[in-house]
């Protein structure tokens, strides 16, 4: 269920937090408009992240002193064996539902109960990616869009019929002019190697990532094992380029012979790409 903010004040500024960076630098941003009371902290949880990521977001609630409000509707295993597949960047049912559906549905209680809107922070930028450069090309900073201008086929008018509205305020930032505003503030995951925070791993990401985050700690291990299971019951790989896809020769022994998945087997064996 959606839970909403304990605090009496008027909510003049959402960001939705991740654990993440960019995130991130939106609630400091946030700061040097808004009184702290005036901002709250959403994050939806999918149940699929590293714990360093849900202490993270605590560490942000206290370093800020803002509230974050943690709202959770499914998990992404259950998502995975609802589709029949892993997410991809074609099929982004996790984000849809875990996020976007979740954080729509909160942002209009909220308005409804206050009797006004907000500006909620997204922390978007054009430097991300080629297909965000051209989706955020013409956007402003400092410019406030309606919801179902800034994603048609996600938001619905009545958000900004109660006074929703979006801005991205670090689009034109660059990776490394974040990391300079944070100042050592962010995610300790970024300094052991990992370029984004959220699930771990991201399945509609790149097979190094998924294969970087399988092997990185213990709950690393665990999310393989865990995965190699969804994998079996939806017939389904989980790396899907060429260069990886030995990768899922782990899953084929476990399922073939029928036997307890085993840590021991998804890890110890030799490398199967370069043979060692």
């Amino acid at each position: 269920e959606l839970e909403m903010a304990t605090t009496m004040n008027i909510i003049k500024c959402v960001v939705p937090i991740s654990g993440g960076k960019d995130s991130q630098a939106c609630v400091k941003l946030a700061l040097q408009k808004f009184d702290k009371s005036e901002i709250l902290g959403v994050f939806c949880d999918t149940k699929f992240e590293h714990p360093l990521t849900y202490a993270h977001v605590d560490k942000i609630s206290e370093m800020y002193g803002i509230e974050i409000v943690k709202l959770n509707s499914s998990d992404v295993p259950t998502l995975v064996r609802k589709y029949g597949r892993f997410p991809s960047d074609a099929a982004r049912f996790c984000t849809d539902e875990l996020k976007i559906k979740v954080g729509k549905a909160f942002y209009k209680k909220l308005a409804q109960e206050q009797g006004e809107g907000f500006e909620v922070w997204y922390g978007m930028r054009k430097a991300e990616s080629s297909q965000r450069e051209k989706r955020y090309a013409g956007t402003v900073c400092d410019d406030i869009y309606p919801p179902h201008l800034f994603m048609p086929s996600k938001y619905p008018q009545y958000l900004a019929k109660l006074g929703v509205m979006i801005r991205l305020p670090i689009v034109d930032w660059q990776t490394e002019d974040v990391f300079e505003f944070l100042d050592g503030e962010q995610s300790p995951l970024y300094k052991m190697g990992f370029d984004r925070v959220g699930c771990f791993p991201c399945l509609a990401g790149g097979d190094y990532w998924k294969a970087k985050a399988f092997a990185f700690d213990d709950f690393g291990k665990s999310q393989r094992i865990k995965v190699v299971q969804l994998g079996h019951e939806i017939k389904k790989n989980v790396f899907t380029s060429m260069k990886w896809s030995l990768r899922n020769l782990d899953a084929l022994v476990v399922t073939r012979n029928r036997k307890q998945v085993n840590k021991d087997d998804l890890f110890d064996a030799p490398c199967m790409m370069c043979h060692i």
